[in-house]
């Protein structure tokens, strides 16, 4: 329909806005405080106005009808400053006591509440502004003036004429256009609307029913408050691109005709004097067609059977209201039934300061530059390691070496078993060959096994529910640190060993998995997960993304396996911290014993792996094992491990090299400390600082007291 209403206006773009691109932010302004005389009295009503300069188009001054301050003046008339103007006193729930002085401007021209406020009391609307923000011949003798000189001309006037009272500093919110940032002013004109309510009942039911569901789900809460408080649809825009509104005037008789092609005569007088509308369609309102109207709507089109609905929609949220919310209510409309049933808000990426980038800042990064730099596979997977489901990410350049270093080692695993592969091995990893020697796994194989098909479950899942960052942590996790840094390293004892079979099952185990890897990868980094398939894929399989995906097999879950391996790697672990802090060569292996009554049969039946992966060449275990002479020791799941230290490092030389450092740590500490006991700094330092001091004292103690130990051990105390 075509109506007379408040509108956004740019006047800048000179064209209407709807209230989705009229973008509101906190403003500093003032709060102007302005007497109206009262007719025949010498009395004034003062009210407060944050743009006294529509205060020109002003048709009423308004009350609460409850504030028994104003009471005696509803029905009285008052001058409106500077024009002299005659407006009524009248009375409207709408006002807001707390607000000013309690009584406030009505300008049903420039302001959406007043605009209502005039419609109840059948008030006259004054425009003062042309579609520039300049003032026209309303403003009186303000006509010409730029919106803001006269405001400024304007409270020089109020001033000298003794009607200013006061000003006051005032926060409030301000609408800017989403083009280009200059402030919308309320504008009354002449406008299409849809009305929209009809549409936007149906619309949420069908989220809150569930038949479309938001991943996240906060979203539903936003949805849903904009669409219980939506208001009519502007559609029509003042601009030189976009679809023009098809609706056709005869310029004889002025008829309005509504047509998808241009009537070639008036279809009431017969003239063929025809004008088009000026105006374009909203571009969001062609936007919101576009699930059907893609596919040959209206017509039966084949595609739109088969496409419509679609399943899921991925979309910024910051379009949930122009394009998601729309398109919904156009497909209820029109296709008598929902667009999509899915729909998932990925977060903004934004600079490392957490700003949204621009080109006038100066802060963007152009994506082609990165996938030319680290590649399209390292861009994506980047991306979805740091973003948090719907959360934005504060990205910059570095960001991506996280994706190019993974894919770097995936290139470099399938480098490493491709130099160990033999003739037979794809196809019997292809065809899960190696469980029929399940008899001949090791505890490693076992755990691995168990450890990846649990990964596929925990995979699929989060895939399911939309949680991608939680897929692809999971994913970088068990490649990187299960696959790559334990079982790679472990099996290769048997790849580089004498026993044939033992090192054929071990390389199925791991080519199985390999495979599986590149499958559960490959949503995410498509290209080099790619080129690995075609390199450990059978003849007879299909590209890797026809492939069909994979799937968990609960029989091969084992809690026991997890566990003993668990307390292995511990144990290796704490035998390689010790090596570090003790500073023993790479080179040099070392004596293990450990004091301890359980675990003996798991430790011995699996020393191999001790050995290769802490360089230990002695494995002693026993419950009366005492702590031998310049040894470092530690704690394992209820086992005390010793590791001699003589003939592994010159004595004197670790010990002076401790005493100094635990020497530097101390006075490091100590100065810390002054300096946070210090009240001046307390008071003054930011408390991100402060915090940062604390984490830094906490952690020099920690090392202090691992150094102290060391020291300890390296005591001749006989």
């Amino acid at each position: 329909y075509r109506g007379e209403y408040i509108i956004n206006w740019c006047p800048r773009c000179t064209t209407a806005l709807s209230d989705e691109e009229a973008i509101h932010e906190e403003h500093g302004g003032n709060l102007w405080y302005i007497k109206y005389p009262i007719r025949d009295s010498e009395k004034f009503v003062t009210v407060a106005t944050t743009r006294p300069e529509t205060m020109l188009g002003d048709t009423a001054v308004a009350v609460n009808p409850n504030d028994p301050r104003f009471k005696k003046l509803i029905g009285k008339t008052v001058l409106l400053p500077v024009l002299q103007r005659e407006i009524p006193v009248i009375a409207d729930e709408m006002v807001d006591p707390k607000f000013g002085t309690g009584a406030v401007k009505v300008t049903p021209a420039h302001d959406p509440n007043d605009f209502e406020i005039g419609n109840r009391h059948n008030l006259p609307r004054i425009n003062v502004m042309n579609g520039d923000a300049r003032m026209n011949e309303n403003a009186g003798p303000y006509n010409g003036y730029d919106r803001y000189k006269c405001r400024e001309a304007l409270i020089k006037q109020l001033s000298a004429q003794g009607l200013l009272t006061k000003t006051e500093k005032h926060t409030h919110s301000v609408a800017h256009c989403q083009r280009c940032d200059t402030t919308v002013e309320p504008y009354l004109s002449r406008q299409w609307f849809v009305k929209i309510k009809p549409l936007s009942e149906p619309a949420l039911k069908a989220v809150q029913d569930g038949k479309i569901k938001f991943h996240p789900e906060k979203w539903i809460k936003v949805y849903s408050n904009w669409m219980k408080n939506i208001r009519d649809w502007c559609i029509s825009r003042q601009l030189w691109w976009g679809h023009r509104i098809p609706v056709y005037y005869c310029q004889d008789c002025e008829n309005m005709m509504v047509r998808r092609e241009a009537p070639e005569q008036c279809d009431k007088c017969q003239s063929t004097s025809i004008r088009q509308d000026e105006d374009v369609l909203d571009t969001w309102f062609s936007s919101w067609l576009w699930p059907f109207s893609t596919m040959d709507w209206p017509q039966d089109a084949p595609e739109l059977k088969y496409f419509y609905p679609t399943s899921t929609l991925v979309t910024a949220p910051d379009i949930i209201f122009f394009w998601v919310a729309r398109m919904i209510m156009a497909g209820l409309e029109f296709m008598d039934g929902v667009p999509f049933n899915t729909v998932y808000f990925n977060g903004l990426i934004r600079d490392i300061q957490g700003r949204k980038m621009s080109k006038s800042l100066g802060n963007g990064i152009d994506p082609l530059e990165m996938v030319d730099k680290y590649s399209a596979d390292a861009v994506r997977f980047s991306l979805l390691m740091l973003t948090s489901e719907g959360q934005d990410i504060n990205l910059a350049e570095s960001s991506f070496e996280i994706g190019r270093n993974f894919a770097n080692k995936l290139w470099n695993s399938f480098r490493f078993i491709g130099l160990n592969l033999e003739d037979d091995t794809i196809e019997n990893a292809a065809s899960n060959k190696f469980m029929d020697r399940t008899d001949r796994f090791e505890l490693s194989d076992r755990w691995i096994l168990s450890r990846y098909n649990k990964l596929i479950k925990n995979i699929t899942e989060n895939l399911e529910k939309f949680k991608l960052n939680d897929a692809v942590s999971n994913l970088y996790s068990f490649f990187w640190r299960e696959y790559c840094d334990w079982y790679l390293e472990l099996i290769k004892p048997r790849l580089y060993g004498d026993d044939i079979e033992a090192k054929k099952t071990a390389l199925e185990i791991c080519l199985f998995i390999q495979r599986g890897l590149v499958k559960l990868m490959h949503p995410f980094i498509p290209f080099i997960t790619e080129e690995i398939w075609h390199h450990i894929k059978t003849d007879e399989e299909p590209d890797l993304i026809v492939s069909e995906w994979v799937t968990h097999d609960e029989s091969l879950f084992s809690n026991g396996a997890e566990e003993e391996m668990l307390m292995l790697q511990q144990l290796i672990g704490s035998v390689r911290n010790i090596r570090g802090e003790m500073n023993v060569p790479p080179n040099k292996k070392a004596r293990l014993l450990i004091k301890s009554e359980d675990s003996y049969e798991l430790i011995m039946q699996n020393d191999i792996y001790l050995k290769s992966l802490s360089q230990v060449e002695e494995i002693e275990m026993s419950a009366d094992i005492e702590k031998p002479k310049y040894a470092a020791s530690a704690v394992v799941n209820n086992m005390e491990i010793f590791i001699p230290l003589e003939g592994l490092i010159d004595i004197d030389v670790e010990r002076n090299r401790l005493e100094k450092e635990v020497s530097r740590l101390e006075k490091q500490i100590e100065n810390t400390e002054k300096k946070l006991m210090n009240k001046d700094f307390l008071n003054k330092a930011p408390q991100d600082v402060i915090e940062r001091e604390r984490r830094k004292s906490q952690a020099w103690q920690d090392n202090l007291e691992k150094l102290k130990a060391n020291l300890e051990s390296l005591t001749n105390s006989d």
